[in-house]
C-alpha cells in the first residue's frame, strides 16, 4: 500500500508569469508536494496553461497634472483616470496623494500577482466553468508510487474517453480544435516566482522519460536556461491545490484550454469494501471545465477514466 497512517499528499494553486520579446505571458497553475515515506521523488510543480500577452496603455495626463503628480510625489503610472478615455485629473492625483498620506502608499502588483490578476480576469469574462468532485481509493498502489506521474498517465486514460477536454477553444471566432499531443504545463517554484515549462506529448512517453522531462525541466528553469517556447502550448492543465490544506477545489481554467484537474491532499481514510471497514489511502479529485464546449456526460466520462487509471 502506498504510504502510511497520517502521511499526507499536498496540493496548492498559485500562479506563474514569464516574459520574454517584451510580451507577458500568463499562467495558471498548482503546486504538488509529496509528504510521504516511500521512496517516490517529491516534486515541487505546478501545472496549467499559457496565455496571451497584454499591456497598459499610456498615461494620459495634461503637462499641469503631471506637474501637480511630481509635486505631490505621486507616481502618475499607477493612476487610474477619471476623465474620457482614462484621462487624469487634478482631482484624481490630489485623491492619490491623499489616500497615500493617511493610508500608506498603494503597493504595485508585480510578477505572479500581476500575472494572477490579469489570468483571473481573462477566465472570469470567457469561460464557463462548471467543477464535479471524487475521490479516488489507492489501495492498490505499491510503495514507492511516483504519484506524478500517475496523475500524468491518469490523463492519458482521461483523454483518450474523452478527447474533446484536451482542445483549444477560440473565444472570438466560437471553434475549437481537439489537440492531437496532450501537453501539460508543469509550472517549478523557484525563489524568485513559479515558472511553467510544458511537458509535451506525455501520452506517446514512457514513465522513465517522463521522469527524465519533469527532473530536466525543473533543472532548466532553476538555472533559468529554459527558453521562452518551452512555456507555452499546453493543451490541459493540471492543478495541485492542496499544499496547506484542501480536498476539493474549484480550479481555474486559463484560455484557450477547456479543462483543468486538481488533486487535493491525500490522506488515509476509513472505506466500506466488501462490507467491511478498511483504511486506504485516497486521493480527493475535481475537474473543472469549461461548458462552453464541454457536456457534463463528456466530463464525467472523462473523470471516471482518471480515477480508473489510478486506481489500479
Amino acid at each position: 500500500m502506498f504510504g502510511q497512517p497520517g502521511d499526507i499528499v499536498h496540493v496548492g494553486e498559485p500562479l506563474v508569469e514569464y516574459v520574454s520579446d517584451g510580451h507577458e505571458s500568463q499562467t495558471v497553475v498548482g503546486e504538488l508536494h509529496v509528504a510521504a515515506r516511500s521512496e517516490a521523488s517529491e516534486d515541487r510543480f505546478i501545472i496549467g496553461a499559457a496565455q496571451a500577452p497584454g499591456t497598459r496603455g499610456p498615461v494620459r495626463a495634461t503637462p499641469s497634472v503631471r506637474a501637480l503628480a511630481k509635486r505631490l510625489n505621486v507616481d502618475i503610472g499607477r493612476v487610474t483616470g477619471s476623465g474620457p478615455q482614462g484621462l487624469i485629473s487634478a482631482a484624481d492625483i490630489e485623491r492619490v496623494a491623499k489616500l497615500e498620506k493617511e493610508k500608506g502608499p498603494s503597493i504595485p502588483l508585480r510578477g505572479v500577482r500581476r500575472f494572477m490578476a490579469k489570468s483571473m480576469a481573462l477566465s472570469r469574462d470567457h469561460v464557463v466553468p462548471v467543477t464535479i468532485n471524487d475521490d479516488c481509493n489507492l489501495a492498490n498502489w505499491p510503495d514507492g508510487t511516483d504519484p506524478t506521474l500517475r496523475l500524468l498517465k491518469a490523463i492519458v486514460s482521461g483523454c483518450e474517453a474523452e478527447p474533446i477536454l484536451n482542445s483549444w477553444l477560440d473565444n472570438d471566432a466560437l471553434t475549437y480544435r481537439v489537440m492531437k499531443n496532450i501537453d501539460v504545463s508543469m509550472a517549478v517554484d523557484t525563489p524568485d516566482g513559479l515558472f511553467a515549462p510544458v511537458l509535451r506529448d506525455i501520452g506517446n512517453r514512457s514513465a522513465k522519460d517522463l521522469r527524465q522531462g519533469l527532473d530536466r525541466l525543473k533543472q532548466d528553469v532553476m538555472a533559468r536556461t529554459i527558453p521562452p517556447a518551452e512555456m507555452l502550448g499546453a493543451t490541459i492543465g493540471l492543478s495541485n491545490f492542496g499544499m496547506i490544506a484542501g480536498r476539493y477545489a474549484n480550479p481555474v481554467i486559463v484560455p484557450p484550454t477547456v479543462a483543468i484537474i486538481a488533486a487535493g491532499s491525500m490522506r488515509n481514510e476509513v472505506w466500506a469494501l466488501n462490507k467491511h471497514p478498511v483504511v486506504i489511502p485516497v486521493m480527493p479529485l475535481s475537474l473543472t471545465f469549461d461548458h462552453r464546449l464541454i457536456t457534463g456526460g463528456e466530463a464525467a466520462r472523462f473523470l471516471a477514466a482518471l480515477k480508473a487509471d489510478l486506481e489500479r
